[in-house]
């Protein structure tokens, strides 16, 4: 007698294990990510303890740097002395999760089991949702007024972005240009780069062994992704598409990742009368961009990436020169 195949399809138990499948999304999500790989958001191991503790926002404390003006030395009069401050940084504890199901008879029918698929790609969406994050965060410490300093607008130049608009941009945190290490860009720019002959390749040795060839500019380690801002400027005929381009120094945003106590990172759920399985995966991370403190309420529990986006709810408490990111608005022509 033949099997039948819905009583011999995988299931999601037998493919994925919560107590081993999290550390491996967690893990792959990392190696996945192209904001970890250029080294502009690095792993905290301070963000990850702060993570597990409790609360919804990470408060850091740091001494600001001394100030004051030096004095000449005199035998009949001593030195006044000054003091140390310090300030506090402050990043938002953000809360996501997403679940997937799949029917006993739609995997019989393909042929194959899709919580198995479901479960190979849970690392590329969440490297995927990561950058999407951090690029709303950035929408929004940009739209701050107290970051305006660190914005080159050249969306009036019709010849577009070019090596010498990338050096006026970095010359906005003056002697501290030298931290810039990476630039962030949609592809149509890059493209236009590559047009202009100007994207040279650096080769790598990849996690595998293999040999992998970098991208850069002036440099500058480059990263694509038309998750980027473009924003339309004018009507008709006189509108225009104005992109953003990013510079950033390494390790200027923080990365943290952990687990509070009773958070449950993934877990699995069966229906048997409906025959379906469902994989639920939830995270708690951080990425704050060191010296600009997040001081928002979210209308829900952790904020979304909608209020991210608002520079109303953010503020930077670093020295200008101290934040290592810089925005280039610029046309393509």
């Amino acid at each position: 007698m033949a099997q039948n195949p819905l009583t011999t399809t995988t299931k999601i138990t037998d493919v994925i294990i919560p107590e081993i499948f999290n550390p491996y999304v967690v893990e792959k999500t990392a190696e996945k990510s192209k904001l970890l790989q250029s080294g502009i958001a690095v792993p905290n191991s301070k963000l990850n303890a702060l993570v597990t503790q409790g609360g919804l926002t990470m408060q850091m404390p740091y001494w600001q740097d001394l100030t004051g003006d030096d004095e000449v030395l005199r035998d009949d009069t001593a030195l006044t002395p000054g003091k140390i401050t310090t300030e506090k940084d402050i990043a938002a504890l953000l809360i996501r999760g997403r679940a997937w199901g799949a029917n006993d008879l739609a995997g019989a029918l393909a042929g194959d089991d899709p919580m198995r698929a479901i479960g190979d790609r849970v690392a590329d969406y969440w490297a995927r949702r990561e950058q999407k994050t951090l690029l709303s965060i950035l929408k929004g410490v940009f739209a701050s007024t107290e970051m305006q300093d660190h914005v080159l607008d050249k969306s009036a130049v019709a010849t577009g972005i070019d090596g010498k608009m990338v050096l006026d941009g970095k010359q906005l945190l003056g002697d501290a240009a030298d931290q810039l290490t990476a630039m962030v860009m949609h592809s149509a720019t890059f493209t236009e780069l590559q047009k202009q002959n100007l994207i040279a390749y650096v080769s790598q040795t990849g996690p595998s062994g293999s040999s992998i060839q970098i991208p850069t500019y002036l440099g500058y380690r480059v990263v694509t992704d038309d998750g980027m801002p473009v924003e339309t400027v004018g009507e008709g005929a006189s509108a225009k598409q104005v992109y953003t381009t990013y510079l950033f120094a390494r390790g200027v945003i923080g990365r943290g990742e952990g687990t509070p106590v009773d958070f449950v990172n993934s877990e699995t759920d069966r229906d048997a009368l409906a025959g379906e399985d469902v994989l639920v995966t939830r995270r708690a991370f951080v990425l704050h961009p060191f010296g600009i403190k997040w001081i928002g309420t979210p209308a829900s529990t952790t904020p979304s990436n909608e209020e991210l986006a608002d520079g109303a709810n953010w503020k930077r408490v670093y020295e200008s020169k101290n934040i290592g990111i810089v925005a280039i608005k610029h046309l393509i022509p």
